[in-house]
């Protein structure tokens, strides 16, 4: 097996970008959409006979039990994504440590069956938060897949699975040399934004990533969310600067295209894909 899929099962409002906008205390006033998303992942997977790994927000997983529950059924890898998607350079050990057994007490009330692997928030284990592998083994995970290699990770990370610290297996996101450099081919917003932003076609850039991992028998790490799989949620959160689509005329800070009073705007969008 080249390639390993997985899903960061988390919904729209909660998304890093969104954070200074959204208060994680409102998160149930939001019109919940995971489920379109991941329904539609869930079919394409089943139709093809592909597995792949499902890493769990507590938050989700503690109000949806039974979404946990239908992903084990269907004979995919349930793993955890913390509990309140915190980066983990926000935290102070303590409080990661908390976060962390939050999320795994959430998704064990509905899921029995073993949990091996964890997936920090947007990547955000760096150079300066590695004390956070340990405490990562320490809850009994095997291994961690929450390592950036290149800007706004680790620079000098390695770009291929291995043991980072005794015991525990790390599954770096994947990259290609670029320029000296290391450039995202795959997940959820590197994909959506981030490769456009360099000027490179996000799906033939994708493709030409996966042809270099797998050239050299690689296992690719490609991450998807279930915003990436519903259109009108991505029509709706991406008004936001870090997200792929802009709007024609104003940026807007508020997912969902909402104004302060709580009211939608009509909005006309322009989106990179369209052109």
């Amino acid at each position: 097996m080249k390639n390993a899929l997985s899903v960061d099962v988390e919904d729209y409002f909660q998304v890093t970008g969104f954070e200074h906008v959204v208060d994680r205390a409102r998160w149930d006033e939001y019109p919940v959409r995971f489920q379109i998303g991941l329904g539609r992942i869930l079919q394409i997977l089943d139709r093809h006979d592909v597995r792949a790994t499902f890493f769990f927000l507590g938050w989700i997983a503690e109000r949806y039990p039974e979404a946990v529950a239908d992903v084990a059924r269907r004979g995919h890898e349930v793993a955890i994504h913390g509990y309140a998607h915190r980066l983990v350079h926000s935290q102070r050990p303590d409080e990661f440590a908390e976060d962390l057994g939050r999320a795994l007490a959430a998704v064990r009330k509905a899921y029995a069956g073993p949990i091996l692997g964890y997936r920090a928030p947007t990547f955000s284990i760096r150079a300066d938060t590695l004390w956070a592998l340990e405490i990562i083994k320490d809850f009994g995970f095997r291994y961690d897949s929450s390592i950036l290699p290149g800007r706004n990770g680790i620079a000098d990370a390695q770009g291929l699975p291995h043991e980072i610290v005794d015991g525990l297996l790390e599954f770096p996101l994947s990259t290609v040399p670029v320029f000296g450099g290391r450039l995202r081919v795959a997940g959820g917003g590197y994909l959506r934004y981030e490769i456009t932003q360099q000027c490179v076609h996000p799906i033939g850039h994708a493709r030409r990533g996966a042809r270099h991992h797998q050239r050299g028998a690689v296992r690719e790490n490609r991450p998807r969310h279930p915003i990436d799989s519903d259109a009108g949620c991505r029509r709706r959160a991406c008004a936001h600067d870090s997200c792929f689509a802009r709007p024609a005329r104003r940026r807007s800070s508020r997912p969902c295209g909402m104004a302060a009073s709580g009211r939608r705007r009509k909005r006309s969008w322009r989106t990179s894909w369209a052109r």
